[in-house]
């Protein structure tokens, strides 16, 4: 086995090569990366070059039985279509003409079905329709989805792609919920409630309760990137992960209020509701549970206390690669 990681250098690549090179005493990685470089050890191959050129795509598929493929895009419309479109074709041309290749997997993000910007009367299932929101970042998502499921049908392919809602690490879910300029992803409430206010809340450590337009706390689908990680571990070489399609989250959404609850009773900070225009969400994991035999290890309470006890090193600042 040897598996070619694209995005290797982001959270869920990183992880991944951690995790595989502990847990599988088998099988060789090789890192596909293009600004960021790893270190190569004995059993991870380091290679650069840009997905969006054919010639770099095949060079580092030599001898490549498998592909994890983690690049993305967030909202840069200048890189999204060689990143999504032309680096994914070319991944999957080679994939279909090469002798050595196994199984694709992929993984995709909840903004291919909308996840909390419109209304889900219904659990998020796998069934759920395509309904990208505005901007190039969603979008790109469902064509990641497309493309694979059409290599699917036109040529047979073994691919499995894991769709994930947000990826949490460290002390990522701490400052998702910062007033100030240092939050991570989105919403951005500074913005929501005016520099003063949210000043004040900085100061006073307050946690904002994200308010659906009906007035109540928003539920939000969130997963770690060790839970993810473990499905993709599951999912590799697993006959029943073979053209499907996965939701891989926690098993219940983050309540907003639940979060504030909780921070207030374990460590009295205060909390205020702030309204947006939001839609709880929740989606349904079963299936990647009953075929993959896959189970979350995150849960809410574990999800806010790792995050607010988490202590990072000098050498390990908080860095946001990407816009979003």
């Amino acid at each position: 086995m040897k598996i070619l990681v694209t995005g290797a250098t982001g959270k869920v690549g990183q992880a991944f090569i951690r995790r595989f090179l502990a847990e599988r005493g088998d099988g060789t990685l090789r890192a596909f990366c293009h600004n960021r470089m790893l270190e190569s050890t004995d059993r991870l191959e380091v290679v650069r070059g840009n997905l969006a050129n054919r010639a770099d795509i095949d060079t580092a598929m030599e001898e490549i039985t498998h592909i994890l493929h983690l690049a993305t895009c967030k909202e840069t419309p200048e890189d999204v279509i060689d990143v999504t479109v032309k680096g994914l074709f070319w991944l999957l041309e080679n994939c279909r003409q090469n002798p050595s290749f196994q199984q694709f997997l992929m993984v995709g993000g909840d903004a291919a079905v909308g996840h909390f910007v419109y209304p889900h009367p219904e659990p998020v299932t796998e069934q759920q329709k395509h309904m990208s929101y505005q901007g190039c970042y969603a979008l790109s998502k469902v064509l990641e989805e497309v493309m694979l499921g059409q290599y699917y049908i036109q040529y047979n392919l073994n691919g499995c792609c894991l769709r994930a809602p947000w990826i949490m690490e460290k002390d990522d879910f701490k400052f998702s919920l910062s007033f100030g300029e240092d939050v991570f992803g989105g919403p951005r409430w500074i913005e929501l409630v005016g520099t003063k206010k949210a000043n004040q809340y900085v100061k006073s450590q307050t946690i904002p309760i994200l308010l659906d337009i009906e007035g109540q706390p928003v539920k939000r689908n969130f997963v770690h990137v060790e839970d993810l990680v473990s499905s993709i571990l599951k999912a590799v070489d697993h006959p029943k992960a073979f053209q499907q399609l996965f939701n891989v989250c926690m098993d219940r959404p983050v309540d907003y209020g639940q979060v504030a609850e909780h921070l207030q009773q374990s460590r009295g900070l205060p909390s205020v509701g702030v309204q947006a225009e939001y839609h709880s969400t929740w989606m349904d994991n079963t299936k990647a549970k009953f075929l993959l035999d896959w189970r979350p290890d995150y849960d809410l309470v574990r999800l806010i206390d790792g995050a607010w006890d988490y202590k990072r090193s000098a050498d390990d600042p908080r860095k946001i690669w990407y816009p979003g």
